[in-house]
């Protein structure tokens, strides 16, 4: 599957980073990034230039610049020229036609319809439904032997979101486990082109599917309001389906690595779990640490240059046209911003909440409190119901995902030892 090989060699001074298309040690990239200064050149798959931007304070002062897009139809030369290859692998994170990709006034109109589905009234309004979809799962898994091998990441990491997801979007059950399957693929950096191209095509093939079906039986969904705006002329058809992968594809990614890593580091430190089971930590505090700890997305492309932009807090100059890649993984455990021990995981760490992994600006994540009510209310559950969940592998056997974007694991196999013989949360979910 892959055609590239981890970068094993620091690049010489003054040359071009080459990121590490099979994502095997994302915190070790990112450490060696900023090493080389507050944003530095790199080369993406296929040989694409672009700035690699690991300083927190820069990042924040880059995402809130007027001057900064994501529209590569506007901004990026490359694109507007016709020099970036057809087939590049990568190319769906700029072909997009949604929020994720859209600059200023477009921005603006192609956010507007989706954020009234994630306002704090709706999002606290599925706290219930949240609740009773983590149990049902939770008694799935039950049904397994203390001893047998499982893999939460499948059962119950994936699933979760994917669900809540669903809920919202009006998915059918019919297609749940087509887009888990076909949305993870839009995230490896290690595909050829023709595997690339075949997972795109996938995908658009299920949300073709599921335009048909709310529209012959529209519901009280996001699916069904992008429809209707798209009848409207508010959007157009290439927004709307866009919009939709935008939904299902990075909606829940964050979600699911998030319930990953946070499993997987209480754990591997199970003094800091007790210090959450005894109510010394809170779960939302313990979110904000797995958040900033495993950035769930670790590198988000891409941010272009409108005009030459100075920085003048470090001294870096973007030419105009100048592609950028956001590298929230070192963003969170940078040294000056969380202390000499950011690459710890402490659970009541007094900065875990002065983290970016939902982003920063105008293109701040829709659904990041959505993610926290999920990934709080779940690691709850899961530890509440298995006191004695453990893994059935070393951590260090864990295999990452193939992708700099996306920071998981392929699968998360643990044991579930006995389940508890209550099954509520020993501290409930902040509301």
């Amino acid at each position: 599957m892959t055609t590239s090989t981890p970068n094993t060699e620091a690049p010489a001074a003054g040359c071009p980073y080459r990121l590490d298309a099979t994502g095997s040690d994302i915190h070790g990239e990112a450490s060696a990034l900023r090493e080389r200064g507050p944003a530095t050149r790199v080369l993406l798959p296929g040989d694409i230039p672009a700035w690699s931007v690991t300083d927190p304070g820069l990042i924040r002062r880059l995402l809130t610049h007027p001057d900064i897009s994501k529209d590569a139809a506007q901004h990026w030369p490359p694109y507007t020229s016709g020099q970036l290859p057809a087939d590049w692998p990568l190319r769906i994170w700029v072909d997009v036609r949604n929020a994720l990709t859209a600059y200023g006034v477009e921005h603006r109109r192609l956010r507007r319809p989706l954020a009234a589905a994630f306002s704090s009234r709706r999002v606290r309004a599925l706290v219930p439904q949240i609740e009773s979809l983590v149990h049902a799962l939770l008694d799935d898994l039950q049904s397994a032997g203390p001893d047998e091998v499982v893999d939460l990441r499948a059962r119950f990491a994936w699933r979760l979101p994917l669900l809540v997801a669903g809920a919202i979007l009006g998915v059918g059950e019919d297609l749940h486990d087509d887009f888990r399957d076909a949305v993870g693929a839009l995230f490896a950096t290690d595909l050829v082109p023709e595997e690339a191209g075949a997972a795109q095509a996938r995908v658009y093939e299920l949300i073709d599917r599921l335009i048909e079906q709310k529209t012959a039986k529209p519901d009280d969904d996001v699916t069904s309001g992008l429809i209707a705006a798209q009848q409207t002329g508010t959007i157009s058809d290439t927004e709307l389906r866009d919009s939709l992968v935008l939904l299902i594809g990075a909606g829940h990614e964050t979600t699911v690595n998030a319930l990953d890593h946070g499993t997987v580091n209480l754990l591997t430190h199970r003094d800091q779990l007790a210090r959450v089971l005894d109510g010394e930590v809170a779960w939302d505090q313990l979110t904000e640490e797995v958040l900033r700890h495993q950035a769930p997305i670790a590198t988000i492309i891409m941010r272009f240059a409108v005009t030459d932009v100075v920085d003048e807090a470090t001294g870096v100059t973007f030419a105009r046209g100048d592609a950028l890649v956001i590298n929230y993984a070192a963003a969170g455990r940078d040294p000056e911003a969380h202390g000499p021990e950011a690459d710890e995981f402490d659970a009541g760490r007094t900065t875990a909440r002065d983290h970016l992994a939902f982003g920063h600006g105008a293109h701040f994540c829709l659904g990041a409190e959505l993610a926290r009510i999920e990934i709080r209310i779940a690691l709850d559950a899961l530890f509440a119901r298995f006191p004695d969940l453990q893994l059935a592998v070393p951590a260090e056997d864990l295999v990452p995902l193939s992708s700099f974007i996306s920071n998981g694991h392929v699968s998360l196999p643990v044991r579930l030892g006995p389940p508890s013989t209550s099954t509520k949360p020993s501290h409930p979910a902040a509301d």
